[in-house]
């Protein structure tokens, strides 16, 4: 009679295999090894994420839940103030020292997929899923898409640019005063662009 699978135990397999990763690379990750530093079989992981793709797809996701929270924020309060506090409030959960070493395997994951991006493309989705939630905040704000898209592409950069230098470099302070910097001259370009519309 076969077992009926329990709900809870991939969320809490990969929240382990998180911790696991913390000062890891995700190079050297097998579900082998995995499953050794788990105690638990093989069979169990492929089981539950079926291939190592799949696991970097689940990993990725579940150190960008963040987005859900601000997404929600941004569609349903439609303030360029808002705007701005959400790409704060995503600084400041980037900032947690355990976030700093998640970050880090997000961008290990993207490095992988540019060598080999005919098998993964899980930051590649996640990047778009950033330039949609932006462009779709800015143009319910009032921007043209034009508009909306450009500001996005460069905000989304430019905070991911500070999160490798706060990952490579470990200086918080140096890095949200940045941040901060670039949020602000962000926010007078949105309120330029959307004064010009009026």
């Amino acid at each position: 009679m076969a077992r009926t699978p329990d709900p809870a135990r991939k969320p809490a397999l990969l929240e382990q295999i998180l911790d696991y990763l913390l000062d890891k690379p995700l190079s050297t990750m097998s579900f082998r090894t995995l499953a050794s530093a788990l105690d638990v079989s093989t069979y169990t992981l492929v089981y539950h994420f079926g291939s190592r793709a799949e696991l970097l797809r689940d990993i990725v996701q579940a150190i960008s839940a963040r987005t859900s929270v601000i997404q929600s924020r941004l569609i349903d309060e439609s303030s360029l103030d808002i705007y701005i506090e959400g790409l704060l409030l995503s600084w400041e959960w980037a900032a947690q020292p355990r976030n700093r070493q998640l970050q880090r395997l997000e961008f290990e994951a993207g490095m992988l997929e540019a060598v080999h991006p005919d098998e993964l493309s899980i930051t590649r989705a996640l990047y778009q899923r950033w330039m949609s939630i932006g462009c779709d905040a800015l143009e319910g704000l009032g921007l043209s898409p034009e508009d909306a898209e450009i500001e996005t592409r460069l905000i989304v950069n430019t905070f991911h640019g500070i999160q490798y230098d706060l990952v490579i470099n470990d200086d918080v302070p140096a890095a949200t005063r940045s941040l901060e910097r670039a949020a602000e001259q962000h926010r007078e370009r949105v309120a330029a662009l959307l004064a010009a519309r009026a």
